[in-house]
């Protein structure tokens, strides 16, 4: 648990027998442990003095507030105060909390001194007359200062208090004499605060009781009180430990380092790296962790150039000191670490990223941002399975990566009885030793600097070298290695094309033929693996000792990879454990085996790499055990990197695992574009009901309509499709022309949705970004969805709109398969490819690129200037499909949107951005996620960032959550005819940041809770929606968190917590509240409070990841489908608690009662190229036939899938979803022949699909039997394809037998004999040929 610590430790109170007349009572609040240090240094010397004023001094760091014992603690101390004091509240529960408890008091304090701080908080400041209580409302001076400061703080808020501090006396002039004398102590207590030493502290507490406490009145015999002026330091300059005093001049400082005796030549020679420091820890004398950070470094060879600012305008002194003094263009230093936990511009509050972005764009530099421990002590850290206290993630890992931060490691403890920082070595050893790395990539010469490209292989096996996500890695890895050749690096018998590097890095020249050993790079003995590994005995409890049977000759440890030059192409080892079903049940704290150390103990110290490059998403380091969030020196991701910098292509689209690989593989990530989006099209039968569809439109009315309705349900059936629309037995003859209509409307329907969906069609290869022409449907996508922040309309609504209808009208008549409505929803989306592809072909050159200039530009340009309006080629397209009342005004201002996302998508950014990062550059911050939603992802190459956890759910995202949820009930009810009273959803961290939280807060829908933004607009805070308001009941949730989410969106998981103790709370009819009825059964079962009965959020444990029920199906190590239960309930029921946010235990029991109450299950699916079938992860947490097991009447939940991923959103079954995603993709010759082209990875991604298919049957049962026999049939049945498969990756090929044979041996699929034999020769065949049984003809 967080913040235990008692504010007793803290309390200060005068001597006995001392000689003051008075005693003054103060209470404060701080966010920075630093002035709690300072402030009772203050009030120890002042009671030291022994003078007329003592002081009784008490205070709170303002997260110990969550603490019930401290906040009555704190009201109490409060109701006997005479002055509080706060500073940088900004936590808004926390803020409300400060607000509630002295606001009865404001009028009675004699002073209520409050800095920067929300504006709820900042309305109690009163000193004499001068008061806040109508801060944004009042028109005197002051007041109209601060309303402009609006923004809330931060930056803008201190620094133009900074500025106000200098202007003070114009300001004054225009306010009544008292009025001035009180706003002028004001900004003196500002002066005071912001110089922080205990001295100023000391006179800031004197001020306020001479002036305000007990002020001398006529004829008193008060002595007068010595109330020193405030010492002021620099707002902007240079500290340094052993400096005689700050430097405000650059040259000055230079000079000095220049005369130091005590730095070695080395130091000299070495690189400058530039530090970032909080001024406040500098003058209140809480300064331990900067000294040994700057000794550490200097120690180490290095030179510091360490800044700091008296605001919160970090980009103010970057831009000062960082630059030659000489040539202001140059930067001086090679790398920045800011030791400051905070955003470079605005600290703890309101941020400005796009001015941070341009400072350190233009410096160039790596940009570090370590963490001292703010709000946890050091003992609280240590213990923490977490690591990080939740709020700190957001504050300081989460924000700083806006601005593309790195390297989020913490610097410094907190003294629980101080709350001063001390310096945790290793961690300071850590930061000062990863900064030095960074600059060496920018000093080394490029023929010099070594590289280790790491792929991976998963499952283990040699098909599988070189798994990533939509990446195609050899082709990739050739283009890399030919660029980094052609600028300089050591790039020696390069093959001469990806297939030659893949058998190259695959293949053992030594080993047989046929030997499933791969290239080996190395040979380590036991004795250097123990010596170079110092953490390799800790290995030993899971793994016995080394070498152990994995990445093993039985005498060494081997490295498998192949050396060209100064490029290492290594492979990293698996987990170790995929196979063993006991270890895949128990392996929350399995550490790395000593095979997958010793890769990294080798690429570091034997070979001795200047940086390591993962290649694609995603690897298996970051994953392993540790902390959540803020790495010790015993967490094993933090062993295994070292002190290699860390570069990661990862996919654009998956900003969550991205976020995972930097904050706990301390790696700098380069984006990577998903390929280019495709329409899955109609194929075989499908085309040919398609084209029976159309003539029926032509005929209907007819002697042939019926006839042709015949056939269209024939062939229907054929299709399967009998399983989606319910087909009639008997001759369409006895059928009316609108029952005919209806029958081929929803058939119609479900063929458009199959020919729209779009699928990513082959493989992303680095380097090689999409032509224009492939560009296309992606526009398409954007162009169809409601922009309404940005002022732009759909392309489909303005289409709609011109014809006098609503495109969401139409949307619903498609949905209902009328069968008008379902033709005009093709055209339009036929019109708007026609439209996007015109504008596209308009600034498409001959080699079919980009060409940003019009072909005609300058011919249109010159003859609109005669007055003439030339028709846009976009219009000139709409118009010749019958739509020529289109607003043009309006479709003009999307076309330049789509202009320049067309721009985006084009730019080739991937391969730049990898060699700026080995010249130890800055990549500049992106956010991930979708590109059709948030074109923002584009263009790739860029060092991918989450978003602000406190800002999501958006408003945006509400009203799309509460679409889907109503839609999702009103399904449920129609078929099972009652309300669903609990919903088992999971949440994945990837789906949070694409849409902004829709997922999130359709839980909150389901609730019937709403978000109550802040001041800030930040998210931390709901509210109960009247059931009247909501017109149904609340309906009970059980929510399972994916790993990822959990250490993301902790924050989010505790809103869900709240959301639900508030429902199960209400005191409404239980048959109106499902939440309340389920909690008082379990609280009266249990015997427990109603409070912990309202237990719904789990995980994980904190530091593991899945159920593992994936890798048991990937490697078929499982016999029984209980196997795979027995492992999600082992590993899944780890739950949240927000009244205790730093543990997660254990609660099975409490798990298991919840899911009997069950009757939906419910996952979403929010973008293209992401869907059931892709990944593992949907069906690892898919609790359908586990659902099934625990209810007490053995009944299967329904099964909902959420698809967002167009405007039309809609509610699917699990089977419909499937059966979509394997028509679009397994089975639909678009899909595996753009697999194929990329050769032996292609073969890989229909080997995955097909495991992953298998997966929805071992959890769901929700696979159909045509779709096995259809994979069968396609891959199998037709020899050309066997041969093909069986060519280009035969260990693939030996997979996708492997599995058919799987699925029917689990009965997932029923299949003639022929056709089992079959594939049992098969499979020996293709075994004997791996073998090398038979000659390779």
């Amino acid at each position: 648990m967080f913040t235990q610590v008692r504010s007793a430790d803290r309390r200060i109170v005068p001597a006995e027998n001392n000689n003051h007349q008075s005693v003054m009572k103060a209470v404060y609040v701080v966010l920075e442990p630093q002035y709690q240090s300072a402030l009772t240094q203050a009030a120890i010397s002042l009671n030291a003095q022994d003078g007329p004023i003592g002081i009784e001094l008490c205070g709170y760091l303002i997260e110990e507030l969550r603490n019930e014992n401290n906040y009555a603690d704190f009201q109490k101390d409060i109701a006997e105060t005479d002055v509080f004091i706060g500073s940088l509240i900004f936590i808004e529960d926390l803020a409300q909390k400060v607000v509630d408890a002295v606001s009865p008091h404001r009028d009675r304090l004699k002073a209520a001194v409050i800095f920067p701080s929300m504006p709820e908080v900042m309305r109690l400041n009163k000193l004499g007359t001068f008061s806040m209580a109508q801060l944004g409302q009042s028109k005197s001076a002051i007041a109209g200062f601060m309303k402009k400061r609006k923004e809330a703080g931060g930056a803008g808020f201190q620094d133009a208090m900074l500025k106000l501090l200098n202007t003070l006396p114009t300001v004054l002039k225009y306010l009544p004499v008292e009025k001035a004398q009180d706003a002028r102590s004001f900004m003196l207590s500002f002066q005071y605060w912001l110089g922080g030493t205990p001295d100023n502290l000391r006179n800031f507490l004197l001020m306020l009781a001479d002036k305000y406490v007990f002020p001398a009145s006529e004829g008193s015999d008060r002595p007068d009180l010595d109330v020193a002026d405030p010492e002021v330091f620099p707002d902007l300059g240079i500290w340094h430990p052993l400096a005689p005093q700050m430097f405000e001049d650059l040259k000055e400082y230079l000079n000095w380092t220049a005369s130091r005796p005590d730095l070695n030549d080395k130091a000299r020679q070495g690189p400058m790296i530039g530090l970032v420091l909080q001024r406040s820890h500098i003058v209140t004398g809480d300064d331990a962790h900067y000294v040994a950070t700057i000794q550490e470094l200097e120690f180490r060879g290095a030179r510091v150039i360490p800044i700091f600012c008296g605001g919160l305008d970090f980009s103010k002194p970057v831009n000062a000191f960082f630059y030659d003094p000489l040539n202001s263009e140059q930067p001086l230093v090679d790398s920045i670490v800011s030791l400051t936990g905070f955003a470079l511009v605005g600290g703890p509050a309101r941020q400005d990223h796009p001015k941070a972005v341009e400072s350190l764009k233009k410096l160039n530099r790596p940009y570090m941002v370590a963490l001292p421990l703010v709000f946890q002590t050091t003992q609280e850290w240590e213990k923490s399975d977490l690591g990080l206290h939740p709020v700190q993630v957001a504050l300081q890992i989460a924000i700083p990566e806006l601005d593309g931060a790195i390297e989020p490691i913490v610097l410094s403890g907190r003294d629980d009885a101080t709350g001063k920082a001390h310096t945790l070595q290793d961690r300071v050893d850590a930061i000062a030793e990863r900064a030095i790395r960074w600059s060496s990539l920018r000093l080394k010469p490029r023929a010099e600097k070594k590289l280790a490209i790491t792929v991976f292989s998963f499952p283990p096996d040699k098909g599988n070298v070189g798994t990533a996500a939509y990446l195609n890695v050899f082709d990739s890895i050739h283009r890399v290695l030919e660029e980094m050749k052609a600028k300089g690096y050591d790039v020696q018998n390069m093959p001469r094309d990806a297939k030659a590097l893949m058998e190259t890095v695959i293949n053992d020249p030594e080993a047989l033929q046929g030997s499933p050993e791969l290239s080996i790079a190395h040979r380590m003995s036991v004795e250097e693996y123990e010596r170079l590994t110092p953490y390799s005995e800790r290995l030993e409890e899971n793994w016995g000792k080394p070498p152990g049977n994995l990445n093993s000759d039985g005498q060494n440890l081997l490295i498998y990879g192949r050396h060209f030059g100064n490029i290492f192409v290594g492979i990293q080892p698996t987990f170790g454990y995929e196979g063993d079903p006991m270890r895949l049940l128990y392996s929350r704290s399995a550490s790395p085996h000593h095979g997958f150390a010793a890769y990294y103990t080798y690429v570091e110290k034997v070979w001795g790499a200047d940086a390591v490059l993962h290649f694609g998403t995603h690897g298996s380091l970051e994953f392993m055990p540790g902390k959540q969030m803020g790495m010790s020196e015993t967490c094993y991701p933090d062993s295994l990197i070292g002190a290699l910098p860390n570069l990661y292509y990862y996919a654009a689209n998956n900003p969550s695992e991205a976020t995972i690989a930097k904050r706990r593989g301390y790696a700098s990530t380069i984006s990577y574009l998903t390929p280019p989006a495709e329409n899955a099209g109609l194929y075989k039968g499908l085309k040919e009901l398609g084209e029976l569809v159309g003539s029926y439109q032509q005929l209907r009315e007819s002697g042939r309509g019926v006839q042709i309705v015949n056939a269209i349900v024939e062939t229907a059936r054929l299709c399967n499709l009998d399983k989606d629309v319910t087909l009639p037995d008997d001759d369409s003859s006895d059928l009316t022309l609108e029952d005919r209509d209806a029958i081929v409307g929803a058939i119609y329907r479900q063929l458009m949705e199959i020919e729209s969906r779009l699928l990513p069609c082959g493989l992303h290869t680095i380097g090689k970004p999409p032509t224009a022409e492939e560009a296309i449907a992606t526009l398409v996508s954007i162009a169809a969805l409601e922009r309404e922040d940005d002022g732009l309309r759909s392309l489909p609504g303005l289409l709609a709109e011109s014809l006098g209808r609503k495109i969401e009208d139409i949307y619903k008549g498609n949905d209902d398969g009328v069968l008008e409505d379902v033709e005009l929803n093709r055209t339009i989306t036929e019109v708007s490819r026609a439209a996007v592809g015109s504008m596209v072909r308009s600034l498409t050159g001959g080699d079919g690129r980009v060409n940003m200039r019009e072909n005609l530009g300058w011919f249109l340009g010159l003859i609109s200037r005669f007055g003439f309006k030339v028709p846009t080629p976009w219009f000139r397209a709409c118009s010749a499909a019958g739509f020529t009342s289109v607003d043009s005004t309006a479709l003009d201002t999307l076309f330049t949107y789509l202009r320049f996302c067309l721009q985006q998508i084009c730019a080739d950014m991937e391969m730049e951005s990898l060699l700026r990062a080995l010249d130890g550059e800055y990549i500049l911050p992106g956010p991930g996620g979708d590109p059709i939603r948030n074109p923002g992802v584009l263009p790739s190459g860029k060092n991918i960032h989450a978003l602000d956890p406190q800002a999501i759910p958006t408003r945006a995202a509400v009203a799309a959550a509460k679409i889907v949820v109503d839609k999702l009930i009103e399904r449920q009810r129609e078929e099972q005819g009652d309300w669903p009273e609990t919903i088992a959803c999971v949440l994945w961290g990837t789906d949070n940041i694409k849409t902004y939280g829709e997922s999130l807060a359709q839980i909150l829908w389901f609730i019937g809770v709403r978000p109550v933004p802040d001041s800030l607009g930040r998210v931390n805070k709901l509210e109960l929606i009247p059931l009247e308001e909501l017109g149904r009941p609340r309906i009970d949730v059980v929510v399972n968190c994916s790993g990822v989410f959990r250490d993301l969106f902790i924050n989010q998981m505790a809103l869900i917590d709240q959301g639900v103790k508030m429902a199960a709370e209400s005191e409404e009819a239980i048959e109106q509240n499902f939440v309340r009825k389920h909690a008082l059964e379990q609280a009266e079962k249990e015997g427990t409070s109603l409070r912990d009965a309202a237990c719904r959020v789990f995980s994980n444990a904190s530091g593991s990841y899945s159920s593992n029920v994936n890798l048991a199906v990937e490697n078929s190590s499982w016999e029984e489908e209980g196997e795979l239960q027995e492992m999600y309930l082992s590993r899944k029921t780890f739950a949240f608690n927000a009244d205790n946010p730093g543990e997660m235990d254990q609660k099975r029991e409490v798990f298991e009662s919840v899911m009997k109450t069950a009757d939906v299950t419910f996952q979403n699916l929010d973008s293209a190229e992401i869907s059931l079938t892709d990944v593992s992860h949907y069906f690892d947490s898919d609790p359908t036939k586990l659902i099934q097991g625990l209810r007490d009447d053995g009944k299967s939940p329904t099964s909902y899938i959420a698809d967002t991923t167009t405007a039309n959103a809609q509610v699917r079954s699990l089977s419909e979803t499937i059966r979509l995603d394997s028509r679009t993709k397994l089975l639909n010759p678009k899909w595996y022949e753009g697999m194929l082209d990329s050769g032996y990875e292609g073969v890989r991604e229909v080997a995955k699909r097909l495991n992953f298919t298998l997966g929805w049957s071992a959890t769901s049962g929700s696979v159909d039997n045509f779709v096995y026999e259809e994979a069968n049939e396609t891959f199998i049945n037709d020899p050309e394809m066997r041969k093909r498969l069986l060519e280009l990756n035969p260990h693939s090929f030996r997979r996708i037998v492997g599995t058919l044979l799987e699925v029917n041996g689990r009965g997932y699929w029923e299949t003639s004999d022929d056709n089992i034999q079959q594939l049992q020769e098969l499979y020996q065949e293709v075994e004997d040929r791996i073998e090398g049984v038979t000659s390779q003809g």
